[in-house]
């Protein structure tokens, strides 16, 4: 099976964002099929190409992937019209390559809602079977958010979410929440698979070193965040915990925020203005090397803006590498992530804007090494039991199987 994969900000290891793509990518290689991965350039991203481009595009194999790489710039930190300019280029570029490209199936994965286009097209004009996978439920997190209210954009991306499910033949949601919004719009449960984000263990068990940043000692109580410093992540819980710590006196407690994202030279900011000295803010560094950072942390900052549709409706890639570290995770919203962490004992759930809680939180872990390393260790039998990548990804590419064989049937 030749698989034509569209993901806007797919990314090696090299790279300092989520690697599902590459992952997955690879797991169809070793399965006999054939991928040819169509792009763009994500600041966060490291295709693995380095050759110059020739009319906006580059080509090439990396690791055995076919990569088409297109010469369209994004950044979360660019202005909503320029992202949604860069989605829209993206989707029509991506379809000229879906007329000509030889190929079975497209797989197009979300976000931007666009990557649903090519499919879309290949299915009406060339009758190839597309698969599709949700990994935010387009419009409905925005205009939860606030961030989309033009009610003529917002009837558009609903128009093209239906229309991408339904084009589909078959639909994969990374939470079960995201399940459920596919259903309502009408898709039959057996053409809706979850399969979340995984956890890629043999990459930390392969660190060779740890490291701390610069102001955060050894016997001190390191919690990281990693990941978007954008609107939806709701890092100002963060910053109020710090000044919580400060005012109870407890300096050995460290939060260190790494990434990037439109929030970053705000959050900077009040950082300055309060004085929070016991906040590190870190530039992004390619995944490999946040390994040997989140091995010497102590705990896992999982944070999101107080939305109720990203309770059940998220899958945080940085949540997941968490359990694969072997570390315990301090969430602080509801959901079915917050589930597992209070009922499999993985680390603490706080409530949304309880910055006195998030605070305690803290200090418990800190307070008690023992049993945050007890939380630790059941977070990374959770991810061998239940989210090994292997396993996921199996299920994964027997969707893709699954849908190619009916078309052939």
């Amino acid at each position: 099976m030749r698989v034509l994969y569209y993901h806007q900000h797919f990314s090696t290891p090299e790279g300092s964002t989520g690697t599902r793509s590459y992952e997955m990518s690879r797991r169809l290689l070793a399965r006999g099929h054939q991928v040819t991965m169509v792009c763009g350039s994500y600041k966060g991203g490291r295709t693995g190409l380095s050759g110059p481009f020739a009319k906006g595009m580059r080509r090439g194999q990396v690791d055995g992937i076919e990569v088409i790489e297109l010469a369209l710039d994004y950044a979360n930190a660019h202005s909503f019209t320029r992202r949604l300019a860069t989605f829209l280029r993206f989707a029509a570029r991506g379809a000229a390559i879906a007329l000509r490209e030889p190929y079975d199936l497209v797989f197009a994965t979300s976000t931007p809602l666009t990557a649903g286009i090519p499919g879309i097209l290949a299915r009406a004009l060339r009758a190839k079977p597309m698969v599709f996978e949700v990994r935010d439920l387009w419009p409905e997190l925005p205009r939860a958010m606030g961030v989309i209210t033009n009610p003529v954009v917002l009837t558009l991306m609903s128009g093209l979410e239906w229309l991408s499910y339904h084009a589909a033949r078959h639909v994969i949601a990374l939470s079960p929440g995201m399940a459920a919004g596919v259903a309502r719009r009408g898709i039959a449960p057996d053409r809706i698979t979850t399969v979340s984000n995984g956890c890629d263990t043999a990459l930390f068990d392969a660190v060779e070193e740890r490291w701390r940043p610069e102001g955060v000692a050894a016997e001190e109580f390191m919690a990281v965040y990693s990941g978007t410093f954008g609107l939806a992540n709701g890092l100002e819980a963060v910053l109020a915990a710090a000044a919580e710590l400060k005012r109870r006196q407890r300096p050995d407690i460290k939060l260190v925020l790494i990434g990037d994202g439109m929030r970053r030279a705000a959050l900077a900011a009040e950082v300055a203005r309060q004085q929070l000295d016991n906040v590190v803010l870190l530039a992004p560094v390619a995944k490999t090397r946040l390994a040997g950072l989140l091995k010497a942390a102590d705990l896992g900052l999982q944070i999101l803006a107080n939305v109720p549709a990203f309770y059940d409706g998220t899958s945080p890639n940085k949540f997941f590498d968490y359990l694969a570290c072997g570390l315990p995770v301090l969430i602080n919203y509801p959901g079915w992530l917050a589930t597992f962490v209070t009922e499999r004992r993985l680390g603490f759930a706080v409530p949304p804007g309880d910055a006195a809680g998030f605070a305690t939180a803290l200090i418990s872990a800190a307070d008690d090494r023992a049993d945050s390393r007890q939380r630790g260790q059941a977070a990374r039998r959770l991810a061998e039991a239940e989210f090994s990548r292997d396993a996921l990804a199996n299920r994964w590419v027997s969707v893709l199987e699954q849908a190619w064989n009916e078309g052939r049937s």
